[in-house]
């Protein structure tokens, strides 16, 4: 009986000597500097950016930006960027810049996703040299992206390495003479893929260590089991490792889909939006419109605003699934008897503490 008694957990008491204030009072009190803190760094910036969406204010307008209400502008910036468009594919505008960072975002998250996947299977069994060869392939991760845009730039030059790869193995396939020149960077119809190929060899490194972790971390009961009765690595592949990574890969996904579209870095330096406009992602577009060409910080803010409200709307349905299966685990720790939707996370920890 008192061994049944000594292993129940214990409640935290308050400590003594708080001047008579109340837990939630002391615990305000504590958190109120990361709040005022968290103020400061989000809100007033946002804030700012919002006031300044509805003004044409710009640094040469000879006022202050707290002033920015003598070029009131009300939706004006929000219109005109709504309404820019452009040619196909190279056009100029905030819907083809819109359209070409999704472009980046899905064939180069999407490359990642299945190259990382693939070296992450390879790697889950042991081998000769298998840590320094995990070390080489999660070096790119570490190379600072301004660094990576400038590899990628001497590396698509006409007369680069890429070029003389292509002239070297093709050669005798093509019956061509002489070099091959491909002009990656000055082709507005393929100037886009030298980008998503930067993206591609500095990030497949995080998505392969995020999907092998997870990999690592599967039960083996079920998979030795599979083998036990027979199961090809196929259906193993189809029926377990898939639906058990899946919270783990939508996550990783949601991660390198918000950081590609942000993509600025090997596209300013490779082609600087160009050529024309062909390049310009939404980071681009912003800094041409507020730094590069022109000083439009209204019409910046604006557009910042909607591809905020954009992203939140994405990421919100992104995150239903992460939320159903958290709902689900909680569920079953709880026990069938308790719907998942009514146990809070302290009541989820109190259950399983008295199993």
């Amino acid at each position: 009986m008192d061994a049944e008694i000594q292993s129940k957990p214990r409640r935290l008491s308050w400590p003594a000597g708080l001047g008579g204030r109340s837990e939630k009072t002391v615990a305000q009190l504590l958190i109120a500097p990361g709040q005022l803190l968290m103020v400061f760094i989000v809100l007033f910036p946002a804030a700012v950016a919002i006031y300044l969406a509805f003004t044409d204010f710009q640094p040469t307008s000879g006022y202050q930006w707290f002033d920015a209400y003598k070029g009131w502008h009300w939706f004006g910036n929000y219109w005109e960027a709504l309404k820019s468009g452009g040619v196909f594919w190279t056009g100029g505008g905030f819907w083809m810049a819109v359209f070409r960072t999704v472009i980046v975002t899905v064939l180069g998250v999407g490359v990642e996703l299945t190259l990382g996947f693939a070296l992450a299977l390879l790697f889950l069994k042991t081998f000769p040299g298998r840590s320094v060869l995990t070390v080489v392939f999660l070096l790119p991760m570490m190379v600072v992206p301004a660094v990576t845009g400038f590899i990628f730039y001497m590396l698509f030059q006409t007369q680069g390495p890429v070029n003389g790869a292509l002239t070297f193995f093709l050669h005798d396939v093509l019956h061509a003479t002489g070099h091959i020149h491909v002009p990656w960077l000055s082709d507005p119809n393929i100037a886009l893929f030298a980008i998503i190929l930067a993206d591609i060899w500095q990030w497949t490194p995080l998505m392969f260590l995020i999907l092998l972790s997870g990999l690592v971390s599967l039960p083996e009961d079920q998979l030795n089991a599979a083998r036990i009765l027979g199961a090809r690595f196929s259906d193993q592949f189809r029926y377990l490792v898939l639906p058990m990574m899946w919270p783990i890969i939508l996550i990783a996904v949601i991660i390198r889909a918000i950081e590609t579209f942000k993509i600025f870095d090997s596209a300013w330096l490779l082609t600087t939006g160009g050529p024309g406009d062909a390049t310009t992602t939404i980071s681009v577009f912003l800094y041409r419109q507020t730094i590069a060409e022109t000083t439009r910080w209204g019409f910046g803010s604006a557009v910042a605003i909607l591809v905020l409200i954009m992203v939140s709307l994405l990421a919100l349905r992104a995150i239903r699934p992460i939320e159903a299966a958290q709902e689900e685990s909680i569920g079953e720790l709880v026990g069938a008897d308790v719907e998942a939707e009514s146990v809070s996370l302290e009541q989820a920890i109190e259950a399983e503490a008295r199993l």
